[in-house]
């Protein structure tokens, strides 16, 4: 495996000359040169609505195909899978509109306590407008683990479809999304999956997850704000949703509302592109992307560790959360007798970035019970150091002494 040469990768962030110590991952990442050189390129053209007559015309053909070709080789599948979308939020709105046209009472929908909202309340909303049933997968608050103790009840011959999180935003918590998913096509159940946080720290493939749909959002691994969502072409086949009447009907554009975004989605091609280039050249781009996220990986858990054994030692003061077996560098944490706002903005005083919140794990945070209206939330990114990690803990160690 290629050493990971954290100086030159780091050099490719302006932002980072900010002097800022960015902890804020989770939420989103800084963005290369190349990303922001990349749209310019693109928007500034020549381009066009989409054609082939002139080359501003075939410009933004390239970039959409470039796209979807790109997320293809990210997720494993099929170009012809691959759906833009503005957001995962409405990405998962859209599609549990046009799923949840045949619901109706007797039908069931499950959801579990860890995920985001945004794989929660579009599904719970869509459930009651037809009259179906929400179930929901519950964890440990203790241990951060999911109960699966009574799955196959939860999961039942009544289930339409079965959301999970593959990786929980707000605790690194990684789900066993494939134990879920075979109960659920043993039963007939569709399986959707937030995969927003999962891809920024993991390998994916989606048909090994038995993932029906799988969304994510290349801001949350160095591209521009938006989303995309994979899924078999032929099951996309088979879904109708409202549309403009002269607008196509193929798939996946049909899902597309409106022009696309040529430029923003250039800015996510070329964010995969820098990312696979730190894997060995020679092999197709899914192989390096793979091995380029295993590199990372591997870098971002080191520092994980080095957060946890120093929390640790801060003993009753710091109640670290993230407690599963299996989770990504995200760590969330309160402090007893301290509010977690106030911790933040201490760290933020000296240019350390670890925001506090709920970070719309609305579930997840009412299940913790914590006394606190917020709590702190640390996320290793692929451009974060070592001296980043020491003047993070210097800082929780100062705040909790002041």
């Amino acid at each position: 495996m290629t050493a990971f040469d954290l100086t030159a990768f780091r050099a490719r962030f302006p932002s980072l000359a900010s002097g800022i110590a960015h902890f804020d991952g989770p939420g989103g990442t800084q963005t290369p040169a190349r990303v922001g050189e990349a749209i310019a390129r693109t928007l500034t053209g020549p381009l066009s609505i989409r054609g082939a007559s002139v080359a501003s015309e075939a410009n933004a053909e390239a970039a959409v195909g470039a796209f979807r070709r790109a997320y293809a080789d990210l997720l494993g599948c099929a170009p012809e899978g691959i759906v833009y979308g503005r957001s995962a939020t409405q990405l998962t709105y859209d599609f549990s509109r046009h799923l949840s046209r045949g619901w109706g009472p007797g039908d069931e929908v499950v959801v579990t306590r860890l995920d985001h909202d945004s794989n929660v309340r579009p599904w719970v909303q869509a459930a009651e407008r037809a009259g179906a049933t929400v179930r929901w997968i519950d964890f440990d608050p203790l241990t951060a683990e999911p109960d699966l103790s009574d799955l196959d009840g939860v999961v039942n011959g009544r289930t339409r479809l079965v959301a999970v999180g593959a990786a929980s935003n707000l605790l690194g918590t990684r789900f066993p999304v494939r134990v879920v998913a075979d109960r659920a096509h043993a039963v007939g159940a569709l399986v959707y999956v937030d995969g927003v946080h999962h891809a920024a720290h993991a390998v994916v493939d989606v048909r090994e997850l038995g993932a029906d749909f799988y969304v994510c959002s290349p801001y949350k691994f160095l591209g521009p704000h938006c989303a995309v969502l994979a899924a078999d072409p032929a099951l996309l086949a088979t879904i109708t949703p409202d549309k403009l009447v002269p607008s196509t009907d193929a798939v996946p554009e049909r899902f597309e509302y409106g022009t696309l975004p040529y430029e923003i989605m250039a800015g996510a091609t070329e964010a995969l592109d820098l990312t696979a280039e730190l894997a060995p050249a020679g092999a197709d781009r899914r192989s390096r992307l793979a091995a380029a996220r295993t590199l990372l990986e591997e870098h971002e858990q080191a520092l994980r560790g080095k957060v946890e054994a120093a929390l640790a030692e801060l003993g009753d003061d710091v109640v670290a959360h993230s407690r599963a077996a299996e989770r990504t560098p995200t760590l969330f944490m309160t402090f007893p007798g301290r509010r977690s706002a106030d911790v933040s903005r201490f760290l933020a005083e000296r240019d350390v970035l670890a925001p506090a919140g709920s970070f719309y794990a609305h579930e997840a945070f009412a299940r913790l019970g914590v006394d606190d209206t917020a709590g702190l939330r640390v996320g290793m990114a692929p451009y974060t150091s070592e001296d980043d990690v020491d003047r993070l803990l210097t800082g929780l160690t100062d705040a909790l002494r002041a």
